[in-house]
């Protein structure tokens, strides 16, 4: 009983030094059409993201090919805000499913190693790949 109650205090700091961030998903901002509002953001493992449906008709969802050994896909569905919890370091790829082929993605950097334009598949939909570009442009 005594080991329990000192791992669970041991543990207990850990839990609370995780945070919640808050992602907006629009239909416009200063960067233009089809947003995530932050579309870079810097955590750490254990690091909770929260979806927020801040305009109607969109949704949160891992792209395939961006998400960091070890992690996990999600999809959420159209207009639901969705907290998800990432542990795996590294880059992951966050796109709005019906708005991806007009652009709308974001990147997560859970760590301290940032995204290079190494972290971005072949295969990005135009629109989704020059977003991406610009913001690792502004990154630096």
């Amino acid at each position: 009983m005594l080991f329990r109650s000192t791992l669970f205090l041991c543990l207990l700091p850990l839990w609370a030094m995780a945070e919640t961030h808050e992602v907006r998903m629009l239909n416009r901002n200063a960067t233009g059409p089809m947003p995530f509002e932050p579309d870079y953001l810097v955590i750490q493992p254990g690091d909770t993201v929260r979806f927020l449906a801040a305009d109607p008709g969109h949704n949160a969802a891992t792209i395939a090919g961006m998400i960091p050994e070890g992690g996990e896909k999600f999809v959420g569905r159209i207009d639901e805000e969705i907290e998800v919890t990432l542990e795996a370091e590294g880059i992951w790829g966050i796109k709005c499913s019906p708005h991806y082929t007009m652009g709308m993605a974001m990147l997560i950097q859970v760590g301290d190693t940032p995204a290079t334009k190494a972290d971005l598949p072949a295969d990005l939909p135009d629109a989704a790949r020059q977003r991406m570009l610009d913001i690792l442009e502004r990154q630096l």
